[in-house]
């Protein structure tokens, strides 16, 4: 976290490619974020990079009473929250939407049969989690996928630490319930 600090001071001090060494350390973690939030890899892509550029015009009122990859997360969620929305007018719009488009995420796995069951599993997950509504999907993905602690969480999403711990607890019983319904129909 100091690393980032002193990157952010060199930003603020006029070196704007200090901005990159921030990019290119978090962009992975972005990009999964929105991936799980969002339905399909190109949404993702951009509201990825649309969280980097609103990250960029930002930086230079940030302060670091959160940490930056929380400041980051909070951006990416608000951004992906926003994707959704307009994707949710979109929708209103066309007479069908095609799901046939959703991508899984790739594998580095070194065998053929445990790359497809890992996409299997994956594209099962991110159906599933596409059933849920955008606060338990955010809630779960930064959690389980994310990995942050019940108060990076609570930070990212401005709400308490019981409101996360009830939202996750709601996340995972209806997941559970999604996973079982379509395990029951095959």
């Amino acid at each position: 976290m100091n690393e980032d600090n002193e990157t952010i001071v060199s930003f603020k001090n006029g070196d704007e490619s200090a901005f990159s060494v921030l990019l290119r350390k978090y962009q992975d973690r972005i990009y999964t974020l929105c991936r799980y939030m969002l339905e399909n890899p190109q949404d993702a892509d951009d509201a990825a990079q649309d969280t980097f550029i609103k990250a960029f015009q930002g930086l230079a009122s940030y302060s670091p009473t959160a940490s930056f990859y929380t400041w980051l997360y909070r951006i990416a969620v608000n951004t992906c929250l926003d994707y959704k929305r307009k994707l949710s007018l979109r929708s209103l719009f066309l007479s069908s939407h095609d799901n046939a488009s959703l991508d899984v995420f790739p594998s580095h796995l070194p065998t053929p049969e445990a790359e497809f069951e890992t996409k299997q599993s994956m594209q099962s997950l991110q159906l599933a989690l596409n059933r849920l509504s955008m606060k338990l999907r955010t809630v779960l993905v930064l959690k389980e996928i994310e990995g942050l602690s019940y108060e990076e969480v609570a930070e990212v999403l401005d709400v308490s630490i019981g409101t996360v711990k009830s939202r996750i607890s709601r996340a995972r019983d209806e997941l559970r319930k999604i996973i079982e319904k379509t395990t029951e129909q095959k």
